[in-house]
């Protein structure tokens, strides 16, 4: 999760990724974060994120951003 953590600070900084629980409800990610943020995240872990899976929900938290990189359960 660590990896994923640092990709996150590269986009928004000022944020604690590991206790924010509204990172998409707070505006700490905006939409125009997201696409860019999609991109780290598959480059990172060669994965492909369907477009279908880019919702709000889906990135509200560190956990929820995990569970779209290792859809096993595994922590990334």
């Amino acid at each position: 999760m660590d990896e994923l953590i640092e990709i996150l600070e590269d986009i928004q900084p000022e944020v604690d990724y590991r206790t924010c629980e509204e990172l998409i409800d707070g505006k700490h990610l905006i939409s125009i974060t997201i696409l860019p943020l999609v991109s780290k995240i598959e480059d990172a872990f060669d994965i492909s994120i369907p477009t279908v899976e880019i919702t709000p929900s889906n990135f509200n938290s560190i956990r929820t951003i995990n569970d779209l990189a290792a859809p096993t359960g595994n922590l990334v």
